[in-house]
């Protein structure tokens, strides 16, 4: 289990004693810098040479880093044909706002990436592309290697607390099932406590059962930020949760248990 190597700024106080206004002016400012820092970091892939490469039940891939304004269209029509293929059917007729909303966020400046490419040798691929008429394959040239799967990430405050979330983790379903899925996970979160990050956090469609069982098999908890936690008749009408790992006390207490 991943687990922070600094601890982050905190407030200092007597029991009792509420913090002063410089105090948790200095506190923000303390949290912004890490968030900035974070933000900076050109390829936080380097750090981990372990997870550069993952060779496990029958997959062969590697992994490289990335970022929301240096996408490729080729690389940004892959992302959209992807999401289009695992998330159209979990959202249902959500689906064409919340596949603009991802257009738009995919292509943003902090948003960071770690794709997965599949050795190639220089043959043809098959990749998913879900068209109106059904789920299509086509044939991609991979003499660079071909991706297989991404993983969506950005540096966010929630709860006034400096977090690593989640946004996308999409892979080909041929590549689904093989551990490929817990090894980026875990990548997240070394990522996260190298940049003292206090959480790694998602949102998890409810009809996705799939993926609801996989991150809870990760121990990850239903968040207190989550709607169905904040009030459960809003809960209801919500087609969402929002899942986190929390790395130290304070973020258990604010992102599971919901204390302040």
């Amino acid at each position: 289990m991943a687990t922070a190597e600094k601890k982050r700024p905190r407030i200092s106080s007597g029991a009792g004693r509420r913090p002063s206004r410089k105090e948790i002016l200095e506190r923000k400012k303390a949290i912004d810098e890490l968030i900035r820092k974070a933000v900076a970091v050109k390829d936080h892939l380097v750090q981990f040479p372990a997870f550069h490469k993952f060779q496990r039940n029958g997959l062969s891939v590697y992994l490289e880093s990335g970022s929301g304004d240096q996408l490729t269209l080729s690389t940004r029509k892959y992302i959209q044909n992807l999401l289009k293929v695992n998330m159209e059917e979990p959202y249902g007729p959500e689906w064409p706002s919340e596949e603009k909303v991802k257009r738009q966020e995919m292509v943003a400046p902090e948003a960071r990436y770690i794709f997965v490419k599949q050795y190639s040798n220089g043959f043809t691929t098959e990749c998913s592309v879900n068209q109106d008429a059904g789920m299509e394959h086509t044939h991609a040239p991979c003499n660079e290697g071909c991706l297989v799967g991404f993983v969506h990430y950005r540096f966010v405050l929630e709860e006034e607390l400096p977090v690593a979330y989640v946004y996308e983790l999409q892979m080909e379903p041929y590549a689904q099932g093989k551990g490929l899925g817990k090894f980026l996970m875990q990548l997240i979160e070394l990522i996260a406590c190298k940049n003292q990050m206090g959480a790694v956090m998602l949102t998890v469609q409810k009809a996705n059962t799939q993926a609801m069982a996989f991150y809870t098999k990760l121990r990850y908890a239903i968040s207190s930020t989550s709607p169905s936690r904040v009030d459960p008749q809003m809960g209801l009408e919500k087609s969402y949760e929002i899942l986190c790992k929390t790395f130290d006390s304070e973020a258990k207490s604010k992102l599971e248990d919901g204390e302040w």
